[in-house]
Formats: structure tokens, C-alpha cells, sequence
């Protein structure tokens, strides 16, 4: 029997490896303009061998000296002057306070937040009925259920615990009875805004609709038994159901529309969120400049003190391990981050130069002539891959002679047509929209009717796709926009 032998053997394999600058560089690359400002800002703090490049010359130097100094960009390893500032004797002049003249005005301070960030925001909906609960008359004992019941509203102010399982939350040693719940639950439906707590549509508008006093009105009947046929638009059988002619019906139809379905939604509204450029395309003359937005970014470069701690320690000056590892570990990340922010840059310009020559003619003359694009088109015509290109277009947008927009929105699947050229998905539901705006508003168009349209055009198109393109748009079918329009002129 052979005995089992150990031995080494080399072996030459390929694997992918993902080091840490290329870490660095794929989350930049994936950063907005807005976070990609406050990213560098946070570097700056955290390395004390990356600083901020001054644009302003110190006293006594000349333009010359400052031709001198250049920032570290990617594959650059430039010279520098030594940094001969004596910072003891600047602090040591340095007052500790400042009085301003007579007469003279106080500066803005730019690290005071903002009129916009110190005005009061709207509060959230548990806030706002939590006060209302504190204020109301509901017995002390009883606090704790309505606190029960507002901890479980969903962003409609729809209830979405059953009275069991807000019973199973009351404190130990305590009980709390299924009337006791119900009876809280009633009051806080009469809070503001009216109607929260209800637990589903029909109870959230019959609350509304008695807080109006119009408990016994035709309305209330309405949503207390058909509510199925408002929904569908029945409205030949609505009128019949509740005994009212189709001109009376209208009337009452419309104090229903004046009532909320989610009454909760106003005070959870998402905070207004404000847009910046990371690309600008400019029109100049019959081409298109490619600007990128720098603003707020500052310039970086390698500390001027920190080059002269690493000549220290490539002399053998250096003694201390320690301080060897700390410096040449915040000069390295300090270099990838220089480099990873000049690599992003030109990453993002290829990707918006690549998109304006695809959809010039979007740009020419209007989303009509928007092309079918995916992102291999892009990454083919840069020389990169597909994921490097979908970092590049998420969450970063593009301002156009034709107004902003979202880069990802340039990328849209084609529909095949007669010429032999593919046509943009945009422009298809643009041209959907437009027929169905200019339709008989007593013969409106159906999916069938107007895919035979599209198809007169060229536009090899089924008409489920165009069911499909026509929600998408919110549009709702011939029906309901035929019963929608009678109304309107009843």
C-alpha cells in the first residue's frame, strides 16, 4: 500500500481581486454631485496629508514661483517648494477675538445654517394626532390604547392593527376590552385630520361624511352600499339605485370627490428634494459643449508637509515605525482619492459625450426624435463595461437645452417600424398621449383603434403594448374617459 507523500506544487491560476483604490474609485463613481462634495469634505477632515490647492498667491510670491507648484493628478508626481511659512510666529500675532470699527457692519458668517434650514417644517402625522390625543378628553387609563392605535397607522392614516392585536399590547397586569379600544378608535377618527384610524375607504368617507352632518344624505347612501359602481362608472345604475335623476346625481357625486380617501398622506409629504447638475450640455453654434459641474469641489493636492516627511523617511531620517506606517498610509489614501476623483471625472464626461452623440437628434428637435439606447450602445462606444456605465447614470442628472433630466432617461428599449429603424419607447407613448388629447371626446380612441393608427404610421406595435404604454402614462381606458367626459358636461 503506497504511503501518502506531501508536496508543494506550484499552481498558475487567474482570479478577479478587488483591491481597495479600486473599492474607492466604483463608490465615487456612483456618487451624485451633492454627495461627492460632502465625500471630499469628509476627507479632508480625515487625512492630514490631503488638503485643499489655494487659487491665491501668498505674499512675496510671484506668478512664476506659483507656476512651480502643481497639483498631483493621476500617473503625475510633481515638485513642490519647500512650505517656509513660520506658523509659530502667525499664531503668535494672531488676536484672540476681533472688535469691528464704528460704524462697520458684521459679515455674513458662512457657517451660520440658512433661513431655509431654521424655518419650522411640518410636523408628521403621529406627532400631530399625539397632540390632539394629549389634548382630548379620553380617560388617562385609556391614553395608552390611543397611543396604541396611532403607533400602527400606516401613510394613509389607515389603521392596519385588528382590535385583537392592539388588546395583546396593553401593559402587564393590565387588559384592555375590545370596547374600550373601539370606543378610542372613534374618537381619534374625529380628530384632524378627520377620518385617520378608519380601517378601510368606505369607513374613512362615512366618518367624513357625519362629521359634515350628512350622515342620512344620499352621498352617504352612496358610499354605504355602492360604492362598486362610483368606482366603475356606473352611473345610469347609481342614479336608479338611489332614486335620483342623472343631473341630481352629479351634485351628489361631487361632495364625494371633495372628501379624502387618504387623509394621512398631507402630513407625511416627502421633504422637497432640490436637483443639481453633475452635466451640463451647452448648445454652441451647430455643436454641443460638455460641461461637468465642479462647483463646491474643491481642487486637492498631497500636503506640501507631508512630501517633506516622506523624503525624511527615503533619506532614512525617520526612526519611528509607527509615524513611517501612519505617513505612507495618509499619503496613499490620499493619492487614490486624487486619482479616483480625476479618473471619475472623465468616466462621467466619456459616458455624457457618448449620450449626446447618440440622441442629438432629441437634442435637435424634440422627444420625438429620441433613439432606442441601452447601455452596451454606450459602453461599446467608450471602450467600457455595461456596469461601469450604469454607475455612471445612477442618481446623476443632465441639463440640456431641452430642460433636465435624469441621465438613465436617455436609455429607452426601440419598437420596430416599416423603415427598418427602431423607435424609441418614449416617443411612442409621447405619440399615444398626443392621439388620445386630440380625440372625439364622445367616440374616444381604444387600445385596438389607436395600435391600428400607430400601425398606419409605420409602428409595428400589438395592442397590448399599447394598454401597457397608456397606464403607464395614467391614462385610464376609452370607457372611463367617455363616462368622465359626460360628466363633465352634465
Amino acid at each position: 500500500m503506497p504511503r501518502p507523500e506531501l508536496r508543494l506544487e506550484p499552481k498558475l491560476q487567474q482570479k478577479l481581486v478587488i483591491t481597495a483604490q479600486l473599492q474607492l474609485a466604483i463608490r465615487l463613481l456612483q456618487l451624485n454631485q451633492l454627495d461627492l462634495v460632502q465625500e471630499v469634505a469628509q476627507q479632508l477632515v480625515e487625512n492630514p496629508a490631503l488638503e485643499e490647492a489655494s487659487t491665491t498667491l501668498e505674499a512675496g510670491s510671484t506668478p512664476e514661483s506659483a507656476e512651480k507648484e502643481k497639483e498631483v493628478s493621476a500617473g503625475e508626481d510633481a515638485e513642490r517648494d519647500q512650505d517656509d511659512i513660520d506658523y509659530e510666529a502667525f499664531f503668535q500675532h494672531l488676536e484672540d477675538s476681533y472688535q469691528r470699527a464704528p460704524g462697520e457692519k458684521e459679515a455674513p458668517n458662512p457657517d451660520l445654517p440658512t433661513i431655509e434650514q431654521v424655518l419650522r417644517t411640518q410636523g408628521s402625522l403621529s406627532e400631530h394626532l399625539l397632540w390632539q390625543l394629549e389634548m382630548s378628553a379620553i380617560p388617562g387609563r385609556l391614553k395608552p390604547v390611543g397611543e396604541a392605535i396611532l403607533g400602527n397607522l400606516d401613510e394613509r392614516g389607515y389603521l392596519q392593527a385588528t382590535t385583537e392585536e392592539i388588546a395583546r399590547m396593553a401593559p402587564e397586569g393590565e387588559a384592555w376590552a375590545p370596547e374600550e379600544i373601539e370606543q378610542v378608535r372613534r374618537v381619534i377618527q374625529r380628530f384632524d385630520p378627520v377620518g385617520v384610524a378608519s380601517r378601510d375607504l368606505r369607513e374613512c368617507l362615512l366618518v367624513q361624511l357625519e362629521v359634515a352632518g350628512l350622515a342620512d344624505s344620499p352621498a352617504a347612501r352612496i358610499v354605504r352600499d355602492h360604492l362598486d359602481l362610483v368606482e366603475e362608472g356606473r352611473d345610469e345604475e347609481l342614479a336608479e339605485a338611489i332614486g335620483v335623476g342623472l343631473d341630481d346625481l352629479d351634485e351628489v357625486l361631487e361632495v364625494i370627490r371633495h372628501l379624502d380617501p387618504s387623509p394621512g398622506t398631507k402630513y407625511n409629504a416627502r421633504p422637497v428634494t432640490y436637483i443639481i447638475p453633475d452635466v451640463f450640455v451647452v448648445k454652441d453654434g451647430n455643436d454641443y459643449r460638455i460641461l461637468l459641474n465642479e462647483d463646491g469641489l474643491p481642487k486637492l493636492r498631497l500636503s506640501p508637509s507631508y512630501r517633506r516627511f516622506l523624503e525624511r523617511i527615503s533619506r532614512g531620517d525617520e526612526k519611528d515605525p509607527e509615524a513611517k506606517k501612519f505617513i505612507r498610509e495618509k499619503v496613499r489614501a490620499a493619492l487614490h482619492l486624487i486619482r479616483s476623483l480625476d479618473e471619475r471625472q472623465r468616466t462621467i464626461y466619456k459616458v455624457a459625450r457618448s449620450i449626446v452623440k447618440f440622441q442629438r437628434p432629441f437634442l435637435d428637435h424634440g422627444v420625438e426624435h429620441l433613439r432606442p439606447l441601452v447601455l452596451r450602445d454606450v459602453a461599446d462606444d467608450i471602450g467600457m463595461h455595461e456596469s461601469t456605465v450604469s454607475r455612471v447614470v445612477n442618481q446623476k442628472y443632465m441639463h440640456t437645452p431641452r430642460g433636465l433630466f435624469e441621465m438613465r432617461f436617455f436609455f429607452h428599449s426601440g419598437i420596430s417600424s416599416s423603415a427598418g429603424q427602431a423607435v424609441s419607447s418614449l416617443s411612442v407613448k409621447d405619440k399615444i398621449r398626443r392621439l388620445i388629447e386630440e380625440e372625439d371626446p364622445d367616440r374616444p380612441l381604444s387600445d385596438q383603434a389607436i395600435a391600428e393608427i400607430l400601425h398606419k404610421e409605420g409602428l409595428e406595435i400589438a395592442r397590448r403594448t399599447v394598454n401597457k404604454y397608456r397606464e403607464d402614462l395614467g391614462i385610464p381606458p376609452s370607457t372611463q374617459r367617455r363616462r368622465r367626459r359626460r360628466s363633465k358636461r352634465r
